[in-house]
């Protein structure tokens, strides 16, 4: 997922999605261990999208935070 489409979410949509990441990459990483996934670059792009869309969910929730 681009970080345009990640940014447009609100804190709570961001959070979905990580969860949905999380899920998405703990069944690849069950695939890789019994040797049923064939594209093992899938792990990286999904670990790399789920630190994405952490990074944007802090920004967010910082950002928050010091506009009270």
């Amino acid at each position: 997922m681009k970080t345009t489409e990640l940014r447009q979410k609100d804190v709570a949509g961001l959070q979905a999605e990580v969860k949905e990441l999380q899920k998405a990459h703990f069944g690849l990483r069950m695939q890789k261990a019994t040797q049923q996934l064939n594209n093992t670059a899938t792990l990286r792009s999904t670990r790399r999208d789920i630190a994405r869309a952490k990074t944007i969910l802090v920004e967010k929730q910082s950002a928050e935070t010091s506009a009270k």
